[in-house]
């Protein structure tokens, strides 16, 4: 038996100047894996919970910001203390709204946290200035270069690792000096509304809000002057929107967006057990639904039996269930509009001729009907088919042979997408060579995936994968502006004068 909760059994609210707040309207959240089931329900906000959020920022901004970085991260720091404590719940929550097996959603709950310490070691670089000294014949002025906060900041997240996801923008907004308004997804926000209100109930009131609701009532974290910026995690075609209402105030945006990563597999790659485990890991993560995983690799001609063969091995022993159930290796996609898209590109492979191999049973029973799929690989199949051109964000990989160093980039370069990708080989200098050439925002070598990220580096994406940059002291400046003081010499002014 899976340890569930009780049907319905989870409520959350809004959470808006230090004050819980409940909604006669709810939103009820379903179990992907179980149709039917609600797990929960979280408030519905109306436009006027959302403006009373952006009051309470507002108002909760210029006392933050005059703290200092170090006294802002001494305050996190004990914010964040005991948040573990709650893991087990917390994950039990997201593995049943999100579907994803209950490690992962243990581990989507511990980068968070991660991310957030990383973040305070920070501390000391983000009031940093720098002057830049007069020039001999030049206007005699020392110029100083500092930073400063934007003012209040709304960070949206997505359903696949919503709290991980937050911990990649949060701490670095809230180090920065700004204020924050968390909009967790709308089908999955229970876990991630949870988890940070036990966190910002420890923050100055004002400091760190969160609102859920239906996206008709949200535009007024965006389209509002007293937003100084928006981060926002998902589709490419959610950022383009998120863009779109952004221009009419003119807010800032970071966008994290889709990825379609290409893997590389050159003739000298060490294909053993260790690499395939990684390269499986890369691609079947969270039933694929992870915007960094792979989701193409290119292979050498001469070693394609090699990794189809250590993939299809794996996949025959994926066990696809309920995420709480013990042994499960593989959830339900999260939503039946997801299923049925991924069903379609293998569908379109299937009837263009390319070799479709899939594995694993569906489970029956109470999970009959839940958003399962069998995972699949398409081997060598038409460059243009949409298996290989599109995200297919679920469980089904091309793989496809190139003869040629020269070939693989290519291909991997032609797309749309420049989020991530990876080169695999036993040659330092062919890894920095082809690694170099990719045009993406994070390159792994011998390795792939979220699980194998450097939460320490810039992190963002090319192309139509994303605008900006999250982590790392990059991260934090995505949050603050840079400001000019300049000290002129009257004396040496007037000298010149003469």
């Amino acid at each position: 038996m899976s340890d569930t909760l009780t049907q319905a059994g989870v409520r959350t609210g809004l959470f808006i100047g230090g004050t819980e707040r409940f909604t006669d309207e709810t939103l009820k959240i379903a179990d992907p894996g179980k149709p039917g089931v609600v797990v929960g329900e979280a408030a519905a906000a109306s436009q006027q919970d959302v403006a009373d959020a952006v009051t309470a920022a507002k108002e909760a901004f210029p006392a933050w910001a005059a703290l200092g970085a170090k006294e802002r991260a001494r305050l996190m720091a004990e914010a964040i203390a005991g948040i573990a404590d709650d893991r087990d719940e917390d994950a039990a929550i997201l593995s049943q709204e999100n579907g994803k097996v209950r490690f992962e959603a243990w581990v989507d709950a511990l980068v968070f946290e991660i991310r957030w310490n990383l973040a305070l070691m920070l501390a000391d670089e983000v009031d940093t200035d720098h002057t830049l000294p007069a020039v001999p014949g030049a206007i005699p002025v020392d110029t100083t270069v500092a930073y400063q906060p934007l003012g209040v900041t709304t960070i949206i997240v997505p359903f696949n690792w919503p709290i991980a996801i937050l911990g990649a923008a949060l701490p670095h907004a809230l180090l920065a000096g700004n204020t924050a308004i968390v909009k967790p997804p709308l089908t999955a926000p229970l876990a991630t509304a949870k988890l940070v209100q036990r966190v910002a109930e420890k923050l100055p009131p004002g400091v760190l809000n969160i609102v859920t609701g239906k996206d008709e009532n949200m535009s007024g974290l965006i389209q509002n002057t007293d937003i100084a910026k928006v981060c926002f995690t998902g589709s490419v075609n959610g950022g383009k929107r998120m863009m779109e209402m952004a221009s009419k105030t003119l807010t800032r945006v970071t966008l994290e967006l889709g990825g379609n990563d290409a893997a590389i597999v050159l003739e000298d790659a060490v294909i053993d057990d260790t690499h395939l485990d990684r390269l499986y890991a890369a691609i079947y993560d969270t039933t694929g639904q992870i915007c960094m995983n792979a989701k193409r690799v290119y292979v050498h001609r001469s070693r394609m039996d090699e990794v189809v063969a250590g993939l299809s091995a794996r996949l025959e022993k994926a066990v696809i269930g309920y995420g709480l159930d013990e042994g499960t290796t593989m959830g339900p996609l999260h939503s039946s509009a997801q299923k049925a898209f991924v069903e379609e590109l293998i569908q379109e492979a299937k009837e263009a001729g390319a070799d479709v191999r899939e594995f694993g049973q569906l489970p029956g029973g109470d999970l009959a009907g839940g958003n399962f799929m069998r995972p699949a690989i398409v081997v060598d199949p038409d460059p243009n088919l949409r298996v290989v051109t599109m995200e297919q964000f679920g469980p089904v990989i091309p793989v496809l042979p190139f003869d040629t160093e020269e070939e693989a980039i290519r291909m991997a370069n032609d797309t749309w997408a420049g989020l991530c990708g990876s080169v695999w080989t036993d040659s330092p200098e062919a890894a920095k060579r082809v690694g170099g050439a990719l045009e993406c925002g994070y390159v792994w070598v011998n390795d792939h995936g979220a699980t194998r990220l450097d939460l320490r580096a810039p992190f963002g994406g090319m192309k139509q994968s994303g605008i900006g940059r999250e982590q790392g002291i990059e991260g934090v400046r995505a949050f603050q502006d840079t400001r000019s003081i300049a000290f002129i010499d009257p004396e040496a002014l007037a000298a010149m004068a003469h």
